[in-house]
């Protein structure tokens, strides 16, 4: 990757919505060599998707908490289980694997408290292999989807 490359990143990661003109104008490069820049970043999975970037309390998703899980056991199977698990649960917009205790760090987002406390107790506390959750409430978005540094 050269610095073309991390230029076209840049701007992507600003406006993924840019034709392969605007693009090309942009990064200063003509528009055949930008595109075949855009597809090999495609094809070697520098870029992974696009898609828009919604606001979650547009959309009725005001209340966002930060879930610790420690898992009772670390071995394939349990891990696996979790894992599968928690990524059916649409209401957990990110998922982490940590080093050390937690084990892992949810990234949660509902209508509100009471929705939260359900999702909690129904679907959260029953993941496979859960020992100990833990959460905390985001007051607020300091710094939100950052572009990757260059």
């Amino acid at each position: 990757m050269d610095a073309m490359d991390r230029k076209i990143l840049a701007e992507l990661q600003v406006d993924g919505r840019l034709t392969v003109t605007e693009l090309a104008a942009r990064v200063q490069l003509s528009v055949s060599p930008c595109h075949r820049r855009l597809r090999d970043l495609e094809r070697q999975g520098a870029i992974r998707d696009y898609r828009a970037v919604v606001d979650p309390a547009a959309v009725g998703l005001r209340f966002e908490a930060l879930v610790f899980a420690t898992l009772r056991w670390e071995d394939r199977d349990t891990v696996t289980a979790f894992e599968e698990a928690v990524t059916a649960v649409p209401h957990v917009l990110q998922a982490q694997r940590l080093f050390g205790e937690p084990d892992y760090l949810l990234r949660v987002a509902t209508t509100d408290l009471a929705a939260f406390q359900q999702l909690y107790d129904q679907q959260l506390a029953r993941l496979p292999g859960v020992q100990r959750l833990t959460s905390t409430l985001v007051m607020k978005h300091v710094v939100d989807d950052r572009p990757l540094p260059g």
